[in-house]
């Protein structure tokens, strides 16, 4: 039986919350969520906003840890992220994977740590993940596909022998065609298609010149 703690207590972290509730209806092995830490004047704009139930337990650079508690990042932000991984892990925060029952993950898959895989997500054969990336519900990661740290990736698709480094964001429905390299830091819009190699700190966006009318029915 595993306790855990969300970093953060905003969307990210309500939305895990309705995932921890669901993994405990579909497994016997039940996740206790001790509740939330996060920074003080987050707490009127993010957990009571989202009324969340489990306490917040106290400030992530003042909070106590101790031996059983195991810990989940709840935050988008992909710089913000890294800095309260680096401000927990520097205090000994250990850091645990979140995998929703509904997902299929290959058997041949690896991960590292503080990883979070949303319902209906699909891992593929011989993929390689790294540390503290989020996979958004029926986000796609084909086989041989390997993954860096740190990636945000919203409802993507990642086709077999695609490589991901380090910081990425992919929007919403984005794609990546098969053998891509994708370097560091770099933004892939909502719907993109990304069918070429993209090296760092580069952000992947088309502008369409026509105008999609909505023509009513006489």
């Amino acid at each position: 039986m595993k306790k855990i703690i969300i970093i953060g207590t905003g969307a990210v972290a309500a939305e895990l919350t309705c995932y921890i509730e669901s993994n405990n209806s579909f497994l016997a092995d039940k996740i206790i969520l001790k509740g939330y830490i996060d920074y003080s004047e987050n707490i009127d704009k993010y957990w009571r906003h989202y009324n969340l139930k489990m306490p917040v337990l106290g400030d992530i650079d003042t909070y106590d840890i101790i031996k059983d508690d195991c810990f989940i990042i709840g935050i988008s932000d992909l710089n913000y992220r890294n800095k309260l991984i680096n401000i927990m892990k520097s205090r000994g925060g250990k850091f645990i994977n979140l995998i929703h029952p509904t997902a299929m993950v290959a058997d041949t898959a690896t991960l590292g740590e503080g990883n979070i895989i949303n319902p209906y997500c699909i891992i593929g054969p011989k993929v390689r993940i790294g540390n503290f990336n989020l996979f958004t519900s029926q986000s796609v990661v084909s086989h041989d596909s390997v993954i860096g740290n740190n990636n945000f990736f919203a409802t993507s698709l990642l086709c077999g022998h695609v490589k991901v480094e380090n910081d990425n964001y992919f929007g919403i429905r984005s794609t990546v065609i098969p053998e891509i390299n994708i370097g560091n830091c770099n933004i892939i819009q909502a719907g993109m298609i990304v069918d070429k190699n993209i090296k760092d700190n580069t952000t992947v966006f088309y502008r369409y010149k026509e105008q999609v009318l909505a023509i009513p029915k006489e």
